[in-house]
C-alpha cells in the first residue's frame, strides 16, 4: 500500500468541491483493504464514486480510503433468474449496461445513477418506480473496528426509502466491499409507469419495449434533466421527495391543489421535493457558483469554485424556505460531511 499525503478530492467527489485529505490511500483488494484499517489511525473515512456527498471541509484527523475494488460474475443461475455478484468498486451505470447486455433484467430503471455499487445499498438508490432493495440478495461487508467479515441479508439491511442500517445505527462501523442481486433471464417485469418513460417510449413508437428500451429511455430523460458531473459538479437529487402523513397532506394540498402527489399507502402520502423548490422560486437560481439548476430543481450545482459550505447554506435555505411556504420539510439524500 501507499499512503499519500495533502492530496486534493476534488476529482474524488462529483460536486468538485476541492478539499484535502491529508492522509489518502487507495485499496485495490480486500486483503489489502483489511490491512489499512488496522493501520493507527483515529477515524476511517471511505470514498467510493463520491456521487452521494457533500465535502464542507478538509479531512485531517481520518485516514481516506478510497475504494477500488472491482469485478463482477455470476454466481449462480437457473432457468427463470440469475445472482451476480459486483465488487463495490464497479461503477453503477457501467454494471447496468453490463446487466443489460446479458438480457439481466431488473436494474433498467436505475440507468445513469451517479455512483458506484458499493455506496448503493448505504442510500438504497432508486429512480423512476424501482430501489435498489427491489432486487437486492446480500452485501458483503468488513467491519471496520476488527476487520472481520460479514454478510448482510435484505433483511438485515433494513431497507427503506433512501435509507438503510448502514446510515443509522451502523453508520461508518462497516465497508460494503461486494453486492448481490437477483435479476430475470426473460420474462422481464417491467415498469414504465413512474415518470415520464411511458411518454419517452411513446415518442419512439415502442409499445412493447425490452429492458434496453427502458435503460435507453430513462438515460435520454435522465440526459435531458439532469446536468453531467464531469461539466457541471452536482451529486444527482439534492433532497428526498417528502413522505408526509396525509393529516398534513390533506392541507397541503387544499392550499395547493395543483401540486403532483403519489399515494405511498393508506396513511401516507410523496410529495415531489423538485415541485416544492421550483415553486418556492429557486429553480435556476445562482449565489455565486452555487446554483439551483435550471432544467431540474432537485438538483444543486457548483458552477465552477463553490466550497462545500456555499452548497450547503443554500441548502439549508432551500429548506427553509420551503417549510415557511409549504409548511413541509425536506431533508438531504446526500451525506453531509
Amino acid at each position: 500500500m501507499n499512503i499519500l499525503h495533502n492530496i486534493s478530492l476534488k476529482n474524488y467527489n462529483t460536486f468538485g468541491i476541492n478539499v484535502n485529505a491529508k492522509n489518502f490511500v487507495q485499496a485495490n483488494s480486500i486483503e489489502e483493504l483489511q490491512e489499512i484499517i488496522q493501520l493507527n489511525y483515529p477515524d476511517k473515512f471511505l470514498l467510493g464514486g463520491g456521487s452521494n456527498m457533500l465535502l464542507t471541509k478538509d479531512i485531517d484527523n481520518a485516514l481516506v480510503i478510497y475504494l477500488n475494488l472491482k469485478g463482477k460474475k455470476i454466481i449462480q443461475q437457473d432457468d427463470d433468474f440469475v445472482y451476480i455478484k459486483a465488487h463495490a468498486g464497479e461503477n453503477w451505470h457501467e454494471f447496468v449496461l453490463w446487466c443489460l447486455e446479458h438480457d439481466f433484467g431488473g436494474l433498467e430503471n436505475m440507468s445513469l445513477i451517479p455512483g458506484n455499487v458499493g455506496t448503493a445499498p448505504i442510500q438504497n438508490i432508486g429512480a423512476y418506480g424501482k430501489e435498489l432493495k427491489d432486487n437486492f440478495v446480500s452485501c458483503e461487508t468488513i467491519e471496520i473496528a476488527t476487520g472481520k467479515t460479514r454478510n448482510f441479508t435484505k433483511e438485515a439491511c433494513n431497507f427503506d426509502y433512501r435509507n438503510s442500517v448502514f446510515k443509522n445505527e451502523l453508520k461508518g462501523q462497516y465497508i460494503i466491499t461486494s453486492v448481490s442481486f437477483k435479476l430475470t433471464k426473460h420474462s422481464h417485469k417491467t415498469n414504465t409507469s413512474y415518470g415520464a418513460i411511458e411518454a419517452e417510449l411513446a415518442a419512439k413508437n415502442i409499445k412493447k419495449p425490452s429492458i434496453t428500451d427502458i435503460s435507453n429511455a430513462v438515460i435520454a430523460i435522465r440526459n435531458s434533466k439532469l446536468p453531467d458531473p464531469k461539466k457541471l459538479g452536482n451529486s444527482g437529487s439534492f433532497f428526498k421527495n417528502p413522505v408526509v402523513p396525509n393529516t398534513i397532506f390533506n392541507t397541503f394540498i387544499q392550499q395547493f391543489p395543483e401540486a403532483p402527489s403519489y399515494k405511498v399507502s393508506d396513511t401516507e402520502t410523496k410529495i415531489p421535493a423538485g415541485w416544492l423548490i421550483e415553486k418556492a422560486g429557486f429553480k435556476g437560481k445562482r449565489f455565486g457558483d452555487a446554483g439551483v439548476h435550471k432544467n431540474q430543481a432537485l438538483v444543486l450545482v457548483n458552477y465552477g469554485n463553490a466550497t462545500g459550505q456555499e452548497i450547503w447554506d443554500l441548502a439549508m435555505r432551500i429548506k427553509t424556505t420551503v417549510f415557511e411556504k409549504f409548511g413541509i420539510e425536506i431533508n438531504p439524500e446526500v451525506n453531509i460531511y
